[in-house]
Order: structure tokens, then C-alpha cells, then sequence
């Protein structure tokens, strides 16, 4: 079972296209159940959405960047 912690890498993981089945429910699994979480990606979607509106399209630096701030702060 995934836990709050894992959720950012798993979260990254799915909106680029990259979980496999099984992890894929395991991730929709714990966003059922952790509002926290659903929130998390929500608003990770909508920045996501939100940076090439911005100024173009953002760099693979710039989006690192920007996970890895998200990442720190869920904690």
C-alpha cells in the first residue's frame, strides 16, 4: 500500500504516462482514501496546466524545479 510520502514521485509518474497497471490502482487506491493526497495532485495538474500559459513551454530544469519545491513542501 502507498503511503503520503510516496504519492509525489508516484503522482510525477502517472501525469507523464508511466505507471504500470498495478501501480496505477495502487496510486487511485490511496487518492480514494487520503484527501490530502487528492489535493496534492490536483493542484500539481493545475500548475502543471497553469506554466506553459505562463511564459511557453516550460523546461524539463524548470518543471524539476518546480516538483521538486511541490515534493519538499509535502512533507
Amino acid at each position: 500500500m502507498l503511503k503520503c510520502r510516496d504519492v509525489p514521485a508516484e503522482a510525477e509518474a502517472l501525469l507523464d504516462g508511466e505507471l504500470s497497471l498495478g501501480r496505477r490502482v495502487a496510486l487511485r487506491f490511496h487518492l480514494f482514501m487520503c484527501g490530502n493526497c487528492r489535493r496534492y495532485l490536483g493542484q500539481l495538474r493545475l500548475l502543471l496546466g497553469a506554466v506553459p500559459q505562463m511564459h511557453g513551454q516550460a523546461s524539463d530544469e524548470e518543471v524539476d524545479q518546480v516538483l521538486k519545491r511541490l515534493h519538499d513542501h509535502s512533507h
